[in-house]
């Protein structure tokens, strides 16, 4: 399989959104069932006041999530998937979705949890790079960084392996590794900003 070597533009998205409203499954696949339920058990605390996930799709997740923060700005890059997540977290009004591509685009505001769930790997090096400082500026100190990225092979510019590791290098003076969870198809990696 020949990988990308550039970060996948909005386009790339919006193709696979036309062809399948749940392109990866988030709402049937049991292999997103589990790193969901992975996901937020390895959150740190209980609560959280201010939450950004990035790459929100649908907002399966996001509506898993919703119960333990005050607030939650969920982005994706494609607009269409926000609709099945608007739709699908209409009884939360603490969550706010908005179409951005980081890390060209980036919220105002800050945060005490950020939520990159397999996003990472679609940015080459230098838009890695970028998302990690743009990160460290939006982590109020005793933040929480979660990242998770499917270790499988794709054609993405990152393996999931080398998405985390580089992230992780750029934010380690900031943020240094908390745990690092392994699992069959995925790996999680939870860091706390200082």
């Amino acid at each position: 399989m020949t990988r990308r070597t550039r970060t996948l533009e909005p386009a790339y998205f919006d193709a696979v959104y036309a062809r399948d409203s749940d392109p990866w499954k988030f709402g049937s696949s049991p292999y997103e069932r589990n790193k969901y339920a992975a996901t937020l058990s390895a959150l740190p605390k209980a609560r959280y006041e201010n939450a950004l996930e990035i790459g929100c799709s649908i907002g399966v997740l996001t509506r898993e999530l919703a119960p333990r923060c005050d607030a939650i700005l969920a982005v994706d890059v494609a607009p269409a998937p926000l609709i099945e997540a608007r739709r699908r977290c209409a009884e939360f009004p603490s969550v706010r979705f908005e179409p951005m591509f980081v890390p060209g685009q980036w919220p105002g505001g800050l945060f005490d949890l950020v939520l990159l769930s397999e996003v990472v790997y679609y940015l080459q090096v230098e838009d890695l790079e970028r998302l990690a400082s743009k990160v460290v500026g939006s982590l109020i100190p005793g933040g929480d960084v979660v990242l998770v990225h499917w270790t499988g092979e794709t054609d993405y510019p990152l393996t999931g392996d080398e998405a985390a590791d580089l992230f992780i290098a750029a934010m380690r003076k900031n943020a240094p590794v908390q745990r690092t969870h392994r699992y069959s198809h995925f790996r999680l990696d939870v860091l706390a900003f200082r």
